[in-house]
């Protein structure tokens, strides 16, 4: 059985669309692919430390530990869907602009730690480092949402596709801070060293699919209406040197 894990960190929204992609992956592919959705990063990072993953869609802080401690290849990406970071408040709160922020504060996280990278370059327009903040470790972005809702936290940090696929009547009672632009972030997928046969087969599937009905289907489910792109060994590399710009 070939394993491809989707990184936990999708909106519960496009779980549909995850299952109608590997159901179309199995069949261009003539392949048996099971598809895994962890539930936490915990999760993810068991199944890849039991060499369980053969494919997977990763977030670009997970990405750099496959590419280059496990040998995982590049595969595809995500068309014209970069991994963008919402700093967001609830509406009525004191904080509606970065310098509001002030040393002290608590921010509601989740596991997704390339988010946090990219938040803590924001804040250092406003002068703010990571030790002068009190951090609120939760389980999904619904529960950041709810956190701040509640103002049990003064703000959150989110990946920008799931702040946007928050329910409206959420987002009604949110307000945006900042929302980066990076646009060089983003998902990708990669493939497990021992099917490097397969990247020519699934880049070309991933790359043809809104050429078919169903899989423009699938990339509207998934929120990716551009479909996908060829990732190269290189644009890999280079999105990795970016994360470690972001970490130094």
């Amino acid at each position: 059985m070939f394993n491809f894990l989707i990184a936990p960190d999708f909106p519960p929204q496009h779980f549909t669309g995850w299952h109608l992609l590997n159901t179309l992956l199995q069949r261009a592919s003539n392949t048996p692919i099971h598809l895994l959705t962890p539930s936490s990063a915990a999760e993810q990072n068991e199944l890849i430390a039991r060499n369980q993953v053969d494919m997977i869609y990763a977030n670009p802080f997970d990405a750099a530990h496959l590419i280059r401690e496990k040998g995982f290849l590049a595969v595809t990406k995500p068309s014209a869907n970069s991994d963008e970071m919402v700093i967001a408040t609830a509406k009525s709160a004191y904080i509606q602009k970065m310098s509001d922020l002030r040393p002290g504060m608590k921010i509601a996280i989740t596991k997704n730690y390339d988010i946090k990278l990219i938040g803590l370059r924001l804040l250092e327009a406003v002068n703010l480092t990571e030790n002068d903040l009190e951090w609120l470790e939760l389980p999904s972005f619904q529960a950041v949402a709810r956190m701040i809702l509640r103002r049990e936290v003064d703000a959150g940090f989110f990946v920008a596709s799931a702040y946007h696929s928050l329910s409206r009547l959420t987002l009604e009672q949110l307000h945006t801070v900042i929302e980066s632009h990076i646009r060089d972030i983003t998902h990708v997928i990669l493939i497990a060293p021992q099917h490097k046969d397969k990247i020519p087969l699934f880049q070309q599937i991933f790359i043809k699919m809104r050429s078919i009905l169903a899989g423009e289907r699938i990339c509207s489910e998934l929120n990716m209406q551009a479909g996908f792109e060829e990732l190269t060994q290189e644009d890999a590399e280079f999105m990795i040197d970016l994360m470690d710009t972001l970490l130094d």
